[in-house]
């Protein structure tokens, strides 16, 4: 049986690329390319990658990417846009949980939530963090985005399924104070036309959460900002405001 995310996502490639969120490529690839401070050597891996949307922009300013993503349709769309386009660029589909890299990648990313936050258990959440951590090199760099619990914990339920940030295709929203997840219905239809009803739950994570997680997979200098969709600063300090969290970490 697929779970949610796998139902989700297959034969949703075309119409995922339309979603607002998906509009901050270039920004967020600016903002990912200070922090590497655009040296071209960098190797990054794009866990989550879906339809290779920061893949695509970073392979096409220089640098050296791989891209991973459970959906065959999504890496499907992802490799249909860069035919005929010489890239530094290689599209796999693998389990983020169980992935073959070992030591081999000077950044890490993982944007809006590529895995992380969507499986059913902490531990299979845990085993993505884990997986980015042995293939990055000692020293590499990790940036990811997660789903902020001080949000949900801050605002009423009913500001939580009111707020914009929220599609007027989901319903249903209910967030649980002890598992920090939030299970809600979504209604799409996806690529093919056919109309599905999702059952989603995504896990929220507090910023303490992050830091010990990481620290228990070798990572200093954890640094923590709100995240603005495509327009990620480091200026941005994380609050109750913030539906994301934009997360720096440094391999040891």
């Amino acid at each position: 049986m697929k779970q949610w995310y796998e139902e989700l996502f297959t034969n949703y490639a075309i119409k995922y690329d339309q979603e607002g969120f998906t509009h901050g490529t270039v920004g967020e690839c600016n903002f990912i390319e200070q922090e590497i401070k655009h040296n071209k050597d960098t190797r990054i891996l794009d866990i989550g990658c879906g339809t290779g949307r920061h893949s695509i922009e970073l392979a096409k300013r220089g640098y050296p990417v791989v891209g991973i993503d459970l959906s065959e349709s999504a890496l499907n769309e992802a490799k249909k846009k860069i035919i005929g386009e010489n890239l530094p660029l290689e599209f796999y589909q693998y389990d983020a949980r169980k992935l073959p890299f070992i030591d081999e990648f000077d950044l890490v990313i993982m944007m809006c939530e590529g895995g992380f936050c969507l499986m059913e258990t902490d531990e299979m959440n845990f085993q993505i963090l884990e997986s980015a951590a042995k293939a990055l090199k000692s020293g590499g760099l990790f940036i990811f985005t997660a789903l902020n619990a001080l949000y949900p914990l801050y605002h009423s339920v009913k500001d939580l399924m009111d707020d914009n940030i929220n599609s007027g295709n989901t319903e249903g929203h209910n967030f649980d104070l002890i598992t920090f997840r939030e299970s809600s219905t979504l209604n799409i239809e996806d690529d093919l036309g056919n109309k599905k009803t999702i059952n989603c739950n995504e896990r929220y994570y507090v910023p303490s959460e992050i830091t010990w997680l990481l620290k228990t997979l070798n990572f200093e200098k954890i640094e923590i900002f709100g995240s603005n969709l495509g327009a990620f600063s480091r200026n941005d300090v994380l609050s109750t405001d913030s539906y994301e969290m934009l997360v720096i970490a440094h391999k040891l």
